[in-house]
């Protein structure tokens, strides 16, 4: 039933390409597990071996914070609609912040979106694809457009803000650096 790759297929590259929603998991070596859903035009693939995607500012920031420490993601993608589908991408992750050399090099690729907070940059080491026959079938009504008009009204001083005091440290304790690398340290060093 379940197939296992190196890389993506032209086949798992048009799936990818036709979803409005992903799934990522990331773990420390000790703590929770985070399991996050990501929508909006916020993932890209580079090629068969390597995708991106662009992560905006949400109550926690577990996945940077995981990320830094331990590399290992999990990007899982399904079909809500059509035949049934469930697509895996296991691979080391690195995050990639606005103060980083690579920021430049791929934030082109994504619409500009108010709150934009990291890019992380998957190196595949391996792809299953499986049945997916128990999930069940979904109508794509159009995004939400909540976090985005948060944004905009705090702008951008207001959410670097909220990283200073909701987005620093994750549930276990880790630090993300969220305010060093995004290069806004400066601006709450007293905090």
């Amino acid at each position: 039933m379940g197939k296992l790759t190196e890389h993506l297929s032209p086949r798992q590259i048009s799936f990818i390409e036709q979803q409005h929603l992903f799934f990522v998991a990331t773990a420390a070596a000790e703590g929770t597990v985070n399991l996050s859903p990501k929508g909006m035009d916020s993932f890209r693939i580079l090629n068969e071996k390597q995708v991106i995607w662009l992560n905006v500012t949400g109550s926690g920031n577990e996945t940077a914070a995981h990320v830094q420490q331990n590399p290992r993601m999990t990007v899982m993608f399904c079909a809500l609609r059509g035949a049934p589908d469930i697509l895996r991408l296991y691979g080391q992750a690195t995050a990639i912040h606005r103060a980083d050399p690579a920021w430049q090099s791929y934030i082109s690729l994504f619409p500009e979106l108010p709150g934009t907070r990291q890019l992380f940059l998957l190196d595949i080491d391996q792809v299953q694809s499986s049945c997916g026959m128990s999930v069940p079938l979904f109508d794509y009504v159009g995004e939400r457009d909540s976090l985005i008009a948060w944004a905009e009204k705090k702008g951008p001083a207001g959410v670097e803000a909220y990283w200073a005091q909701r987005n620093q440290i994750s549930l276990d304790g880790f630090e993300s650096h969220i305010l060093e690398k995004s290069g806004t340290a400066a601006k709450f060093s007293s905090d």
